[in-house]
């Protein structure tokens, strides 16, 4: 897993998701969100990899 900063454009990445959310009630939001993750998901591809990342996403009591 990649720990240092690899974004071209972080702000721009932000705004066009904020953007995407927009007008959406909670339920489309949530759904959106989870559209993302498996799409960014299959794009990373490892397991092992997308594990590291939901280790790393996980708030540090839940560690």
């Amino acid at each position: 897993m990649k720990s240092a900063l690899h974004f071209q454009d972080a702000d721009a990445f932000y705004e066009c998701l904020l953007d995407a959310h927009q007008g959406l009630s909670r339920e489309e939001s949530e759904l959106l969100n989870a559209r993302l993750i498996l799409i960014l998901a299959n794009q990373v591809g490892d397991t092992g990899v997308l594990r590291a990342c939901i280790e790393a996403a996980l708030p540090t009591e839940s560690k």
